[in-house]
């Protein structure tokens, strides 16, 4: 199902995609209603641990789970995951936002990297909290590359999700990598390019220093592209044969039309580096389980509207946290 979006009318002074991207990766948000978190590790793999932050409610296994994923280079810290885990703690849920391998400083805790579709971490954190927590539904909600994440466990997961997940949603995902990439390469989006590959290049020397010798890091420097990233260290380490094949494998759109549980999508098509045109693809839009919004303006993981006595105007972070407890409701009821 797709919704060309009237919902979503964004900030006067940002209906310019770029201008949008951009206030919102940059403004500084507080967020006083959220309370401290407590860390939890979980051992993913052999040799590796990822982290995250937690919010429990009183009695956790009473309450409704929200998973938050962040995007590429990002980490539990970002603006949108914080600002996500205080709604939702609001709204009665636990929050767990996620760091992914070698994010949030983590780098000591994996001996590998990660790629934009292990989607293995973030599955072994739902079984972990389904059958040691006993946690009664639990919601995945991701942004750009962890919208990819999100979107693509459910496509994994098919007919047999576990009976805890109620639902997974994605702002901006990077369902086609390799558009997106190809995208990054306009010259109009030279600044987003240079702060994901200087934050991959940074990630890679902190790796250095914890895994001595383990990657060659003479190459780095010549590296001026997320793509020329790929294809010099994320493909070859996870044996793809290139930094194509890679996108192609690890991109949600492989899986879109198995997803079987609630899924909801809202991306933008003033977009800098994520083209919708994939969202009209009917392996998205003929699937009856997606709730597919479509808006004219937003930006990358944008949606700023005006504020209001309601909301700060974070408009995509309402709706998880309304989709997440519309979906939790529905499945309590379904239990009585």
């Amino acid at each position: 199902m797709i919704e060309t979006m009237g919902g979503f009318e964004p900030r006067a002074s940002l209906r310019d995609g770029h201008r949008m991207t951009l206030y919102s990766w940059g403004n500084p948000r507080y967020f006083p209603a959220l309370p401290g978190s407590t860390r939890r590790y979980f051992d993913v793999a052999r040799a590796t641990r990822v982290v995250a932050d937690c919010h429990w409610q009183e009695r956790p296994w009473e309450h409704a789970t929200l998973i938050a994923l962040h995007g590429l280079n990002g980490s539990s810290e970002a603006h949108y995951m914080r600002g996500l885990a205080a709604k939702a703690f609001v709204r009665g849920m636990n929050v767990v936002r996620l760091n992914q391998r070698n994010c949030g400083d983590t780098e000591h805790l994996s001996a590998g990297l990660f790629h934009s579709g292990l989607t293995a971490d973030a599955a072994h954190v739902v079984h972990e909290l389904t059958t040691v927590d006993r946690l009664p539904a639990i919601g995945v909600a991701g942004y750009s590359l962890g919208g990819n994440l999100a979107l693509k466990l459910a496509g994994e997961y098919g007919a047999f999700a576990p009976k805890t997940l109620i639902g997974v949603a994605a702002v901006s995902p990077i369902i086609e990598i390799s558009e997106c990439t190809r995208a990054l390469e306009r010259p109009e989006n030279v600044l987003y390019q240079w702060n994901f590959v200087r934050d991959l290049k940074r990630r890679m020397r902190r790796k250095e220093r914890c895994r001595s010798g383990v990657f060659d890091l003479t190459k780095l420097n010549a590296v001026k592209t997320v793509r020329e990233f790929d294809e010099t260290y994320t493909a070859p380490y996870f044996g793809f044969r290139n930094a194509e094949d890679y996108y192609h494998r690890a991109s949600a759109m492989r899986v879109i039309d198995r997803v079987r549980v609630p899924a909801l999508v809202i991306t933008a098509e003033d977009d800098p580096f994520v083209p919708s045109q994939p969202f009209h693809d009917p392996r998205l839009t003929g699937n009856p389980h997606i709730d597919l919004r479509v808006s004219a303006h937003g930006g990358h993981c944008g949606f700023v509207g005006e504020k209001s006595a309601m909301s700060d105007g974070y408009w995509a972070e309402d709706q998880i946290v309304e989709f997440v407890a519309h979906n939790a409701s529905v499945a309590q009821a379904c239990k009585t």
